[in-house]
C-alpha cells in the first residue's frame, strides 16, 4: 500500500515540485512585506508626534493636490497613532483594481493583496473579485505629514519589488494560464502532503525516535532524507493550511464553495444612498473633515479611520473603523454616512456580517500567518522556507534511491 501512496507523492511532486517551490519562497518573502516597507521607507510611514494638534485634512487635501495637480482623491486613511502619516488614496487607471461603483467597493484582489498601506474593510471574496487589472491596477497612495502637510512619499504599488513577488506568487506572469497552473500545483500539494504524512508513518515504535529527530551528524545522504521526512511531517499541518487557504485566490467555486457551506449570501448589501436636499445640490457638502469627528465620536477607540468617499451624487461616505482588540487587521466595523447631511445611514460591525464573510476574511490573515502577529509570521517564514526546500530534498532522495535499484541490478555479462 505505501508503494501506491509512493508512487503518488512521487508523481505530483514531479510534475509540481518547481511551481510550489516558486510559490513557498515568494510566499515567505511576503509574510513580512508589511514591516520590510516600513523599514525600507520610515519618513513615508512615519513622524515625530508634534505638540500641536494635526491640520484638518482639507489642508491635507490641499497639499496632495498641490503635489499632484491631476490627483483625484477616492480615499484617506487616519490612524489613532500620532507618528502615523495620513494616507491618501488616489484613482487608478480605468483598470484600477479598486473600482467604485457609487459608494459601493468592489475591492477583488486591491484588498487582498500583500500591501501594507490597504489595511482597510476586508470585503474579500465578494462579486467583482479578481477585475481588470487585478493588484496591479490600484491607484497610488500618497503620504502627508499630518503636522506640516508635506507630503513624504508616494506609493506606486507596482513599481513595488513586492508586486513582482505577488505576481510571481500568484501566477500573474503567465496571465490566466499561469494563474490556473499556480491553482493546479496548489491543488496537487494538498495530495503531496497528505500521502507525505502516510509515508511517514511507522510501522513501529521503535521507528517513531528515528522519524522525530534529525541527526545533524549523520552523512549528507541520511541528513537530506531526515530533512525531507523529519521536518516535513512538523510543517505538514501549516503547509496544508496555507495550501488550503491558497485556493481562494486561484478559484472562484473555491470561494462560492465557502458561502454555500456556510449557507450565506456572497453578495454584500448594496451601500445605503444619500438624499440631497434640493435637486441641484452640490455633491460632497459634507467635509472629509466633518466626516472624521463624526466616525470619531461613534468609535473613540478605534486604531484607524479609513474613509472612502462617493463618486456619485447619490453615494454615501463609507468609514471603516478597527477596533484595538480586532480579530485580524482587517475585520473592521463600518459607518455609512449621508454626504450631505452626515447622517448615520448604516452601521455594522464585524460580527454582524454574515459567516460567509467572517470566515473568508479570515482566509488572508491565516495564509499570510498574521493571524497571531508576529508568532505566527515567524511560524509561516519558517514553514515557507521549509517548503521551497522540500522539492530539492525530495528530488534528492528520488535519485539516490534510483541510483541505489540500478546498483542492485545484475550485469549483464557481455560475450567477447
Amino acid at each position: 500500500m505505501k508503494t501506491f501512496f509512493r508512487n503518488i507523492h512521487l508523481y505530483l511532486s514531479l510534475i509540481s515540485g518547481l511551481i510550489i517551490a516558486v510559490v513557498c519562497l515568494t510566499g515567505g518573502i511576503l509574510v513580512f512585506e508589511k514591516e520590510l516597507e516600513q523599514a525600507w521607507h520610515p519618513a513615508r510611514y512615519f513622524v515625530q508626534s508634534a505638540t500641536t494638534p494635526a491640520l484638518p485634512l482639507a489642508r491635507l487635501q490641499d497639499a496632495v493636490k498641490t503635489y499632484k495637480a491631476d490627483a483625484r482623491i477616492v480615499g484617506m486613511k487616519v490612524y489613532a497613532d500620532p507618528t502615523r502619516t495620513v494616507e491618501f488614496s488616489l484613482a487608478g487607471g480605468p483598470e484600477g483594481g479598486q473600482k467604485l461603483e457609487g459608494n459601493k467597493a468592489i475591492a477583488g484582489r486591491s484588498q487582498e493583496a500583500h500591501q501594507p498601506q490597504r489595511e482597510g474593510p476586508d470585503v474579500t471574496g465578494e462579486k467583482g473579485k479578481g477585475g481588470k487589472g487585478g493588484e496591479g491596477g490600484r491607484g497610488p497612495v500618497v503620504f502627508v505629514n499630518p503636522y506640516t502637510a508635506a507630503v513624504t512619499g508616494e506609493l506606486n504599488y507596482r513599481e513595488t519589488v513586492f508586486f513582482t513577488v505577488m505576481a510571481l506568487h500568484r501566477g500573474m506572469v503567465g496571465g490566466p494560464a499561469g494563474k490556473l497552473i499556480v491553482g493546479v500545483s496548489t491543488f496537487l500539494f494538498l495530495f503531496i502532503i497528505g500521502t507525505g504524512v502516510v509515508l511517514w508513518w511507522p510501522a513501529s515504535r521503535k521507528a517513531v525516535k528515528q522519524r522525530l529527530k534529525v541527526k545533524w551528524r549523520g552523512g549528507w545522504k541520511r541528513l537530506n532524507h531526515d530533512l525531507h521526512i523529519v521536518l516535513g511531517f512538523y510543517s505538514a499541518l501549516f503547509l496544508f493550511v496555507f495550501a488550503f487557504t491558497g485556493l481562494a485566490w486561484s478559484f472562484e467555486w473555491f470561494n462560492k464553495g465557502i458561502y454555500a457551506i456556510t449557507n450565506s449570501p456572497m453578495e454584500r448589501p448594496e451601500p445605503p444612498v444619500s438624499v440631497a436636499p434640493v435637486a441641484e445640490a452640490p455633491a460632497g457638502t459634507l467635509t472629509p473633515d466633518a466626516a472624521l469627528s463624526h466616525a470619531r465620536q461613534l468609535a473613540p477607540q478605534a486604531v484607524y479611520y479609513s474613509l472612502q468617499l462617493p463618486k456619485e451624487p447619490t453615494g454615501s461616505i463609507r468609514v471603516a473603523t478597527l477596533r484595538p482588540n480586532a480579530v485580524y487587521e482587517n475585520a473592521t466595523d463600518e459607518i455609512f454616512l449621508d454626504q450631505y447631511s452626515g447622517q448615520v445611514l448604516r452601521r455594522q460591525t464585524y460580527e454582524q456580517r454574515n459567516l460567509g464573510q467572517r470566515v473568508r476574511g479570515l482566509f488572508k490573515p491565516v495564509h499570510t500567518g498574521a493571524i497571531f502577529g508576529w508568532p505566527s509570521k515567524i511560524i509561516s517564514l519558517v514553514v515557507c522556507v521549509l517548503g521551497f526546500t522540500f522539492p530539492i530534498t525530495g528530488l534528492i532522495l528520488w535519485l539516490n534511491r534510483l541510483r541505489k535499484e540500478r546498483k542492485k541490478l545484475p550485469r549483464v555479462a557481455v560475450p567477447a
